[in-house]
């Protein structure tokens, strides 16, 4: 999915929501854990339920890779399901890779070619050579982190060099030798708040991931107000907050009802920017 068929979406469905697909299975209803897959059958109610309400699903990778050879199984089921039923669905492999060019050429591999997903998420720590073999899949995207929604991004991400450069400043500006706003996206995470401006001044047209919306406690408003763009720009994430609204044999129709009030809520924000 390119850029422009990824924005026509956006304002076709009324909705830049995000739906994270992190299934732990301690925390389904007991309904689910008696199934033979039960991840795979989560997900596929939470799908089949939130479509309607969202523009893409984002499976993190260590709710499946945990389970060894079934989990990912699961995941491989979750990703072919996705692509044969919901194909205007932009899919993105949280998986958080960035290693030495050869094995990221692997990794690019992997998700690209094996599981054919249409963005991965991807460390820059290691510099341009970890970055550039995944930005080689014609119609691919890599989603870099740059600015956390954690606690300790402050860490790292907000130290400062001489010049008072800080270091997400410095992944935003460098990246951009690498990448352009047709194959790159940014991680921001709403519970940055104002620093969505920050943000803007240096990546004025790339597409945000942004996480936590919902449980981690950012706001859409905040996030709206500072980052969004002519063509929205924004892919807002909500995983705990909607896939684990409801706890009983009614959980896929509680996730329904969470994903369309921040629909509803993501309408109201695109009918500002027209």
């Amino acid at each position: 999915m390119n850029r422009k068929q990824l924005v026509e979406q956006i304002f076709q469905k009324k909705t830049f929501l995000c739906v994270g697909l992190d299934p732990d299975i301690r925390k389904m209803p007991e309904c689910v854990q008696q199934e033979e897959d039960p991840i795979f059958f989560f997900n596929k109610q939470i799908i089949d339920a939130t479509a309607p309400y969202c523009v893409a699903y984002k499976p993190n990778l260590a709710f499946y890779e945990c389970l060894g050879v079934k989990g990912m199984t699961s995941f491989e089921r979750t990703v072919e399901y996705l692509q044969k039923f919901y194909p205007d669905h932009f899919i993105i492999a949280d998986a958080k890779r960035g290693d030495i060019g050869n094995t990221s050429a692997m990794y690019a591999r992997t998700f690209f070619e094996e599981y054919n997903v249409d963005a991965l998420t991807v460390a820059p720590y290691m510099g341009e050579d970890s970055v550039t073999p995944f930005l080689e899949y014609k119609g691919k995207w890599v989603v870099l982190l740059a600015l956390t929604s954690n606690k300790g991004s402050h860490d790292f991400q907000l130290t400062e060099d001489k010049e008072g450069e800080r270091l997400f400043e410095k992944v935003l500006k460098k990246s951009q030798q690498w990448g352009n706003e047709d194959n790159m996206m940014y991680v921001v995470g709403a519970t940055q708040g104002q620093m969505f401006q920050d943000i803007r001044k240096v990546a004025p047209n790339h597409f945000l991931l942004v996480p936590g919306v919902g449980a981690q406690g950012g706001s859409l408003q905040d996030v709206c107000k500072y980052g969004i763009i002519k063509d929205c720009g924004l892919l807002v994430n909500s995983s705990r907050g909607i896939i684990y609204a409801g706890h009983d044999e009614n959980f896929a129709q509680a996730s329904a009802e969470k994903a369309k009030d921040l629909q509803q809520q993501m309408e109201v924000e695109l009918s500002k920017i027209g």
